[in-house]
């Protein structure tokens, strides 16, 4: 029978990672692994940023025109014509916002690629398996965000405590079949219910606060390098422990 699993899964959806994900990872080995992806990350970072600025400039358009339009004879503008402008400009920055956060997830997706196959993600590879089911990941983003911004609303620590799971979430929508609650329940408990989760915890605590270190000190431009960086660590780190498999 044919297979039509993601690269890397068997045909009942179960995860096979690829020996190097199995080594031990360390700042050399995501950094070798980076070396290899230059061009894909390049490419996922241009491609991100222009997303954004077009985005962030048709809200500007938008909102200027509308504000000029809906204006008073004299030139004063209303309240009511400040929050239409602002309402409209939101609705066109929309569809460029959705499409920049589904490019971004692939900083964390290409890694787990990558150690799930064995293979250097190329960037067409990358899109070819992005928009082989956008939906998924789309509606999988959407969902994730929805909980994030309720836990930060309880107090914000619930919200921290959601965000961390990402790198095992994303290698769950991306290399299994599971549904999108299910990879989420799966991806908590893989973290916070068993010692190799929490070991996993800390060690991605530190990461994060490297990158944040980093992106201090270099005014924010080291984060080009820190952010892919430690996806390609992290996820070398939750095979080599067994928080995915």
């Amino acid at each position: 029978m044919e297979c039509h699993c993601h690269p890397g899964s068997s045909p009942d959806g179960v995860s096979m990672a690829a020996q190097i994900a199995t080594e031990q990872p360390s700042f050399n080995s995501a950094w070798d692994a980076l070396r290899k992806h230059f061009s894909t990350i390049f490419g996922i970072w241009a491609i991100t940023i222009v997303l954004s600025l077009v985005g962030f400039c048709l809200y500007m358009l938008i909102a200027f025109l509308v504000a000029v339009v809906m204006s008073s004879p004299s030139g004063d503008v209303s309240e009511a014509a400040v929050t239409a402008a602002s309402m409209l400009a939101q609705v066109a920055q929309l569809p460029f916002a959705l499409l920049s956060s589904l490019v971004g997830v692939l900083f964390m997706a290409v890694p787990a690629l990558y150690y799930e196959t064995g293979e250097v993600i190329t960037l067409g590879k990358a899109f070819s398996v992005l928009f082989k089911r956008p939906w998924r990941y789309l509606v999988a983003g959407l969902f994730f965000s929805v909980i994030s911004t309720i836990g930060f609303g309880f107090c914000v620590l619930p919200g921290i405590v959601i965000a961390l799971i990402v790198p095992i979430y994303v290698n769950r929508i991306f290399l299994t079949e599971m549904g999108i609650g299910d990879s989420f329940a799966s991806s908590f408990q893989a973290m916070y219910r068993s010692p190799a989760g929490r070991s996993f915890l800390v060690a991605e605590l530190l990461t994060w606060l490297l990158v944040a270190l980093v992106s201090i000190c270099t005014c924010g431009l080291g984060t080009l390098i820190a952010i892919p960086m430690a996806g390609f660590y992290l996820q070398n780190l939750a095979y080599h422990q067994g928080v995915v498999s």
